[in-house]
């Protein structure tokens, strides 16, 4: 009888192993479960993000949970140490805080979890992958398109939040183009301050004060927010549509103000192109494949981290139809109105 029992149970878990696949890697959904900490949603552009990168991580087969961290990154960390417990088998990040989300990476090394960060690295960690568009790039866009209506005068720069390491990118950036014409005499940087948290209502206060204490020939504010912020203190001064004005990400209302004229350039970043890169290179990370496409390594204070670099484009009144209508991402009644 023991003998028969033994049979029976030997048959039994041969069966079980070809039903379950035993030895084989299980690549179902389950096992390429994706955690998306998003820093903060209240921007139009994060949402595109959220909701392209969830689409293209599904169609892989995918799992996405999505937090959000309201821009606190002390939330944050709670909420990446939550999906680990959720059994996540990789972090995608958008820190709010490039240097308070390092714990989040050290966190998710010691579970085995490598971290991918989505278009804003995190510093003093040791970041697996960082997707992103050049952001130096984009300052260097930005003052081009202005220096080029305004090669002589006073200028006014909008800097971004200074916990976001991108925001230093762009400043480089603008630099890289300003510096030759302040070294010629031709521009004069008047005042330049951080915009805390990337808020128009900071940008607004700062360009309210600079206009009563300087005379502002240009503007060269470093994303779509802290330039409605600056038009919105020009129109207050019945100035908007005379100084230029830059601006990053394409939001709906920033390509409203370039085809009325209020705003010179935005930087588009192409989002549809980071998002289906991030979630195919999250996929293959967990997978233990090689990600392709690797083109830098940018230093973030503890490693030179492995870099994707994306290009970004300038969009003006004279390109807008042929960049972010042809691409659909937004539509040209919703412009033009």
């Amino acid at each position: 009888m023991k003998v028969r029992l033994s049979s029976l149970m030997i048959f039994l878990i041969a069966v079980s192993c070809l039903v379950t696949g035993c030895g084989k890697k299980d690549t179902s959904s389950d096992e390429l479960l994706i955690g998306l900490s998003m820093a903060d949603l209240k921007e139009e552009r994060w949402q595109r993000d959220r909701d392209m990168f969830k689409t293209a991580a599904e169609a892989l087969g995918a799992k996405v949970i999505v937090q959000d961290a309201s821009g606190d990154p002390n939330t944050q960390i709670q909420q990446c140490e939550n999906m680990l417990v959720k059994g996540v088998k990789i972090l995608v990040v958008i820190p709010k805080n490039a240097d308070a989300a390092a714990p989040i990476v050290e966190k998710a090394h010691n579970q085995n979890v490598k971290v991918l960060c989505y278009d804003r690295v995190i510093a003093n960690a040791d970041v697996d992958l960082y997707v992103s568009f050049n952001n130096v790039r984009v300052g260097e866009i930005q003052a081009e398109e202005i220096l080029k209506v305004v090669p002589k005068g006073n200028y006014l720069i909008l800097l971004g939040d200074p916990g976001d390491k991108n925001a230093g990118m762009v400043h480089q950036g603008h630099m890289n183009v300003l510096q030759p014409a302040i070294d010629a005499g031709d521009v004069k940087i008047v005042h330049q301050q951080a915009c805390d948290k990337w808020k128009r209502e900071e940008a607004k206060r700062i360009t309210d004060d600079a206009l009563t204490k300087y005379k502002i020939d240009a503007i060269v504010a470093s994303n779509d927010g802290t330039a409605a912020g600056a038009i919105a203190a020009l129109e207050a001064a019945g100035l908007a549509g005379q100084i230029p004005v830059s601006g990053q990400d394409a939001d709906l209302l920033n390509c409203q103000y370039i085809v009325q004229g209020k705003q010179t350039v935005t930087v588009y970043k192409p989002i549809r192109k980071i998002a289906e890169f991030s979630a195919k290179a999250a996929v293959a990370m967990i997978k233990g494949e090689t990600v392709e496409g690797i083109n830098a390594h940018v230093p973030n204070g503890k490693i030179d981290v492995p870099t994707v670099f994306l290009t970004p484009l300038p969009v003006t009144k004279d390109n807008i139809d042929e960049t972010v209508i042809a691409d659909g991402f937004h539509s040209r009644e919703s412009i033009y109105q």
